[in-house]
């Protein structure tokens, strides 16, 4: 690992460090409706929704909550699988391309609603313009500011001051919705398209470009709104790419420069949230005890990943390969090594899905940590939103443990911690385990989930586990050797997207609304102190030691053996 390379992630670091403040603050003052820079300027179009949409603003309990986001996310899954289907008789189609097979647009329509956008499917050969736009980056907002609406809900509940009787009330999710976008996720997308045009993105309807190579065949160069997708696709945490190979396209994702930017944004809102979440507790310590246990979890699987990829396996080195040559298989020379393995961890850990080199072809040691990632949850920055509910999950877990360890009842934010706040928590972490485990067992000894594997043996299991990890995590990326257009992958991939994404936001607004009731107790010399660092300790190994539990017999069977026969120089 050169100096030049440290140096870069340093700096990725710190700017990831220096943004999480003042963003966070600025998405404070939009979502409690406190002055901000852009009231003036947008305010009329928060209104004008309103309007259209007849909000009326009050406040709502957390089944009322929770009925408008199912409601209205069954609404634009359907609206996205009409238009898929419908895209061969609606304009901005310029290569004439028809509908999109039934499955691949029920898989398509789940993956996008749920924020994971997975793709089982070539972009720039299946999807319309309209369909890109109006279809998945219209998606890449809303499903975003759903996600972003339920974390500020879940804050909301842990700081109200209930009576203990009645339900507690937790915001309204059409203003929360609304301000998200309208706010936050348009004007910082707007610049950020710009900048990637600046670095080579296109953005026009134009038809795909006919353009001879230096052999005298012809090659199709495919045109379209990409810089205004790959905006949101990085900031809203979504991930899915206009081209099949994502950013490592070069006119997705451009060169060095657009690639850094690209993967800061991946991370801004969601460790931005964690900010926001202290001011709305009114201790901001709480919000940089969760940044903290998700940075160092952040720092871990890059430690894990980086050298990993700056070293020969043992097949290269019997190859003839010298031993200090990094793994170029599957990355782009213009992008490199560093700031690929910096992207597949932040990418991982962020639930964003997004992609700037094959996976597949990393060594078994550098897909560890993007593979575990995604398997402990939502959890490390996570999605835009769902990220933060998922550490809360984990924080009322070893509230509970710590509680246990002291003979004290749990207390999180001056509210007592229940079985029923444990179970919803246990709920939100476990359902999505079971549930990717279990269809990945089934796709490990069927046909239809073998058949679609590229490589046999631990390789070929790692292909099938990064699947479901990834779906079953609201992730979507991929691991690059799996064909997952056939109806197996189809079906029980998009049922297992909405499963995981809508079981744990309804549990959050569930939480919510359940300490929401509750009268606050004071503090006393036995309370433990969630802003500490010992705190942040317990919640680190918390999470560590329940993912190991639950994820390390696959990954033995999977990378980890594999690691141990590549080193002695046989491949799958």
């Amino acid at each position: 690992m050169t100096a030049a390379g440290w140096l870069q992630i340093l700096v990725f670091l710190a700017a990831v460090l220096a943004l999480t403040a003042p963003l966070g603050a600025f998405v404070h003052r939009v979502l409690e409706g406190e002055g901000h820079v852009l009231r003036r300027p947008l305010g009329w179009l928060e209104r004008l929704v309103y309007r259209l949409a007849r909000v009326d603003g009050r406040e709502q309990p957390w089944p009322a909550y929770a009925s408008a986001l199912l409601a209205f996310s069954a609404v634009a899954l359907l609206v996205t699988y009409a238009i898929q289907r419908l895209q061969h008789r609606l304009p901005f189609n310029p290569r004439g391309l028809g509908p999109v097979e039934a499955l691949s647009a029920f898989n398509t329509a789940a993956s996008f609603t749920s924020n994971t956008n997975w793709q089982g499917y070539a972009g720039e050969t299946t999807m319309s313009d309209l369909s890109q736009m109006a279809g998945l980056a219209w998606h890449n907002f809303i499903s975003a500011a759903a996600g972003i609406a339920v974390a500020v809900a879940l804050a909301r509940g842990l700081t109200r001051r209930g009576d203990g009787k009645g339900p507690g009330t937790i915001g309204n999710f059409w203003v929360d919705l609304t301000r998200a976008t309208v706010y936050i996720l348009l004007p910082i997308s707007s610049v950020f398209a710009l900048v990637f045009v600046s670095q080579g993105a296109v953005q026009n309807l134009a038809p795909y470009a006919e353009v001879a190579t230096l052999e005298g065949a012809k090659q199709s160069i495919a045109m379209g709104p990409v810089a205004s997708q790959e905006a949101i696709k990085q900031l809203g945490t979504n991930g899915g790419g206009f081209f099949n190979v994502n950013s490592a396209h070069p006119f997705e994702g451009g060169g060095p420069i657009g690639n850094f930017v690209e993967v800061f944004s991946i991370l801004a809102i969601p460790a931005a949230l964690t900010y926001t979440f202290g001011k709305m507790v009114g201790n901001v310590r709480q919000g940089w005890a969760l940044f903290a246990a998700m940075y160092v979890l952040f720092i871990a699987g890059l430690l894990l990943t980086v050298p990993a990829e700056r070293t020969s396996s043992g097949a290269m080195r019997a190859a003839g390969i010298s031993a200090s040559a990094p793994n170029l298989e599957g990355k782009e020379v213009r992008i490199g090594v560093n700031e690929s393995a910096l992207w597949a961890v932040a990418t991982t850990d962020a639930s964003n899905g997004s992609v700037n080199s094959m996976h597949d072809s990393y060594r078994p040691l550098g897909a560890v940590a993007p593979m575990f990632s995604m398997a402990v949850g939502e959890v490390i920055f996570g999605g835009v939103g769902s990220g933060l509910c998922g550490m809360i999950f984990y924080v009322v877990i070893a509230v509970f443990i710590g509680g246990l360890m002291i003979g004290r009842t749990p207390e999180y934010l001056r509210k007592k911690i229940g079985a029923r706040e444990v179970k919803f928590s246990v709920i939100a972490v476990l359902v999505p385990f079971l549930l990717l485990l279990a269809l990945a067992a089934v796709a490990a000894v069927t046909p239809a989930g073998t058949d679609a594997r590229l490589n046999q043996g631990p390789h070929g299991l790692s292909e099938i586990l990064y699947a479901f990890f990834s779906m079953g995590n609201n992730n979507g990326s991929a691991f690059a050797g799996l064909t997952v257009s056939g109806p197996f992958y189809a079906v029980s991939g998009g049922l297992l997207m909405l499963a995981v994404r809508f079981v744990p936001l309804l549990a959050a607004l569930a939480l919510a609304g359940s300490v929401a009731s509750e009268r606050t107790v004071p503090e006393t010399a036995g309370t433990l102190h969630t802003d500490r660092k010992l705190f942040v300790v317990l919640l680190v190994f918390v999470i560590l030691i329940i993912g190991a539990l639950t994820f390390l017999p696959g990954l033995a069977l999977g990378p980890i053996v594999e690691h141990l026969f590549q080193d002695a120089g046989r491949l799958f």
